[in-house]
């Protein structure tokens, strides 16, 4: 009876749209009935839970699959997520990828990381879960997403911030080697072609930022400069539509070399990466 209810909400999922409506209509069968969705066909006849279509009616209506299972996951870890934090992608998995071979290419013992619009917490704790011996520092000015990223990473080596990116840790200033951003970079005039998980779920400050999306990556071009060593790097994500445009950001004249972007799994320009040097 499940496997049959899946199949029907696969395709009342695909007719609103959803981009992924077989997996999404098995992981909210999975939730719901307490399983793995590749224990789903163990679910007998009788246990089958009516909820399950309360929650296939909330995806249905483009509410993300996350905020409905409260959990997102990002490359090792298991996320809380929910309304008020921005739910974490799979394209910022390789920032994280990247970041970790920087560090680990520097050969410093004990690397010291900054993660600036931290959100969820998400890269923050994957460097720290990766790099084991790294000192991370995480910073969000909202709230209400400072309230998830607190959840998330209790109990970890993560140090939380609450206070502006752009401003932050002013006493750390020209020890970092690493600062990683996934910051928002979504132009203003862009707010009716997002897709609705997020343009009507994720909190708008951390999707938009000015008239060309990439206002704060500008502020962080400076707080980046001011935090980090010279030799160290600097990682920001940015909208594929942006690729060649944020490296020129991190220009030779205010003290960046190796201004580079860098492809996704898609094979699309999604982050961009500089060296501080001294000046």
């Amino acid at each position: 009876m499940l496997l049959a209810e899946v199949a029907r909400a696969t395709q009342r999922l695909a007719d609103a749209g959803v981009p992924s409506p077989r997996f999404d209509a098995e992981e909210l069968a999975a939730h719901v009935h307490g399983t793995e969705r590749s224990r789903l066909h163990l679910v007998a006849d009788a246990d089958f839970d009516a909820r399950y279509w309360e929650a296939v009616a909330r995806r249905e209506a483009r509410e993300p699959l996350q905020h409905i299972t409260g959990r997102a996951f990002f490359r090792y870890l298991e996320l809380q997520v929910g309304p008020g934090v921005f739910v974490p992608r799979p394209e910022t998995e390789s920032v994280v990828g990247w970041a970790i071979d920087a560090v680990r290419a520097m050969d410093v013992a004990e690397p010291l990381i900054v993660d600036l619009c931290t959100g969820s917490g998400a890269i923050a704790l994957a460097l720290a879960q990766e790099v084991p011996r790294s000192r991370v520092h995480a910073v969000e000015l909202d709230e209400r997403a400072l309230a998830w990223a607190r959840r998330n990473t209790e109990g970890s080596r993560v140090v939380l911030h609450h206070g502006d990116a752009t401003q932050a840790l002013p006493e750390l200033a020209g020890q970092v080697d690493l600062v990683v951003s996934n910051p928002p970079y979504i132009p203003l005039g862009e707010w009716e072609h997002v897709a609705p998980e997020a343009r009507d779920h994720d909190p708008e400050l951390a999707l938009f930022s000015g008239e060309d999306g990439l206002d704060t990556i500008r502020g962080l071009e400076r707080a980046a400069h001011r935090l980090l060593r010279p030799g160290g790097m600097v990682v920001v994500e940015h909208a594929d539509t942006q690729g060649g445009q944020v490296p020129w950001i991190f220009t030779e004249d205010r003290g960046w070399a190796d201004a580079a972007d860098h492809p996704d799994l898609n094979n699309r320009p999604r982050f961009a990466t500089a060296r501080r040097v001294a000046r």
